[in-house]
């Protein structure tokens, strides 16, 4: 997706948007006035305090190699390192799902030695038993934690036993309008929820925002299977909605941060960022300054 880096619009998508940001104007100001009144040692200690959440959990900042798609495997780890982040959840163009065990271990160990933690994998497609199976043993292959994945509905039970077998967890990936299966977070909690508690949601949150479901409602209500996050910001919340650095577009991205804290999420928050395919570090490394200067001001 190209970024025209357009005005935000005021939906009610926002939510509480406009209050947020002048919430952390004023957290801004504040931090200036400790500044001036105790001296930087005292304003240094508050800011320290003010960088953990809420909770005292520390959300885990990731990305999806899917960000770095025009770029091979050495290139795409190196600028993941440089945006921040410590783990990864890679797509199949840098590590192939039909590549051999000696291949994977090896991308493995070219992953730790560049300071990241390898943690999941995908999107991956399983509309046929055959790749559900290829999936898993990839997944094992390699040490995941959570296999993200399109899905047809008819395969869960299959992949509920591989989910077993293998003790995997699978995230489903919600894909917005167009998507006929897994439009919404809902969609998939309807589909799962009676099967082992292993087989849960990845909230692509510009697709649940583009095909207008309540963002925070989904991260509270289906918290409970909640593996992993694909984030981003959007420039409307409609299909038509583009991605866009976060805090530039219309999702409540310190209304999603607290959702989290809140239902203590263990999992990873992959920043999946698709706009400036050709040169996406900068907009990435924006994405990771703003989420963690909204953390410091909740």
């Amino acid at each position: 997706m190209t970024n025209a880096n357009p005005t935000p619009r005021h939906t009610a998508a926002t939510g509480n948007k406009a209050a947020s940001r002048r919430q952390f104007m004023q957290f801004g100001g504040a931090a200036a006035l400790v500044y001036a009144a105790q001296g930087m040692q005292a304003a240094v200690a508050a800011e320290a305090t003010a960088l953990a959440p809420p909770s005292g959990k520390q959300l885990t900042l990731g990305v999806a190699s899917y960000s770095f798609r025009a770029f091979d495997l050495d290139k795409t780890l190196a600028m993941s390192k440089r945006s921040g982040v410590t783990h990864i959840n890679m797509k199949a163009m840098h590590m192939p799902l039909d590549a051999q065990p000696e291949a994977l271990h090896a991308i493995v160990a070219k992953v730790a030695a560049a300071g990241l933690k390898l943690y999941g994998a995908g999107v991956i497609e399983m509309s046929k038993e055959s790749q559900v199976v290829q999936a898993f043993e990839y997944g094992k292959a390699t040490g995941l934690s959570v296999l993200v994945v399109s899905c047809n509905p008819a395969l869960l039970p299959l992949i509920e036993q591989h989910v077993k077998k293998f003790d995997i967890r699978v995230g489903i990936h919600n894909h917005g309008p167009g998507d006929k299966r897994f439009p919404s977070p809902q969609s998939v909690y309807e589909k799962v929820q009676s099967l082992d508690r292993r087989v849960g949601l990845c909230i692509d949150i510009g697709h649940t925002v583009r095909v207008g479901a309540d963002l925070v409602q989904s991260i509270e209500k289906y918290g409970d299977r909640l593996y992993d996050m694909h984030i981003k910001d959007v420039t409307e919340a409609t299909a038509k909605g583009k991605c866009i650095q976060l805090g530039r577009g219309v999702i409540d991205i310190p209304g999603m941060l607290r959702a989290l804290v809140k239902i203590n999420y263990p999992g990873v928050l992959s920043y999946e960022y698709e706009a400036e395919e050709k040169d996406p570090l900068p907009g990435l490394c924006e994405c990771v300054g703003y989420t963690k200067g909204v953390l410091a001001a909740i």
